[in-house]
């Protein structure tokens, strides 16, 4: 029997790999930040402040799993992102939906999403003037809590999302959001 496992690097120095608000889901192939120092995170630090303990250019690829919702500025966020990735690094991210009874249950989240939010770091958002750090949306998905009704609202949902948010989310609430983006850097 042979079991598969993550080739741990031999430093943190090697990892391409941010893994922001890692909590007790550490990545041994990630350099992974946490506020909370019994976390045992590779770097302790707060994401509010900035700017971030890395340099410029360093990551590859960043992932951000129901973190954003619990941070002050998402655009200075998302800046500091833009900051630390190459050219072509892609951001993973998911936050709870508006549409979710948890995006307002838990005390510490201060903002909630929809299936457009992110748009604002595109050109393909007429409203993209609050940052000129630019990035390249490759997915934006409703994800609903599984059963067999949800599969097809969830379907029906990110098909048509424009509709849904403005007439739907409230009678079939999504669960959360995926986003994945692409980090362009002008020269």
């Amino acid at each position: 029997m042979t079991t598969e496992t993550l080739q741990q690097p031999r430093s943190l120095a090697e990892c391409s790999i941010l893994h922001l608000g890692s909590g007790l889901k550490k990545r041994t192939d990630a350099v992974n930040v946490d506020l909370v120092e019994a976390t045992s995170p590779d770097v302790v630090h707060n994401l509010n402040v900035t700017p971030w303990p890395f340099p410029e250019n360093r990551f590859s690829e960043v992932l951000a799993f129901d973190v954003f919702e619990h941070l002050d500025n998402i655009v200075s966020v998302m800046e500091e992102v833009h900051r630390v990735c190459s050219d072509g690094a892609i951001l993973k991210v998911t936050v709870p939906h508006f549409s979710c009874a948890n995006a307002f249950t838990d005390p510490t989240h201060r903002h909630y999403f929809g299936a457009f939010s992110l748009d604002y770091f595109t050109d393909n958002s007429e409203l993209s003037f609050y940052s000129t750090r630019r990035f390249q949306l490759r997915a934006s998905t409703l994800v609903f809590y599984p059963s067999c009704s949800n599969r097809i609202v969830g379907h029906l949902a990110n098909k048509y999302k424009h509709s849904y948010e403005r007439r739907w989310a409230w009678l079939f609430p999504a669960w959360f959001l995926y986003f994945e983006l692409q980090i362009i850097k002008r020269t």
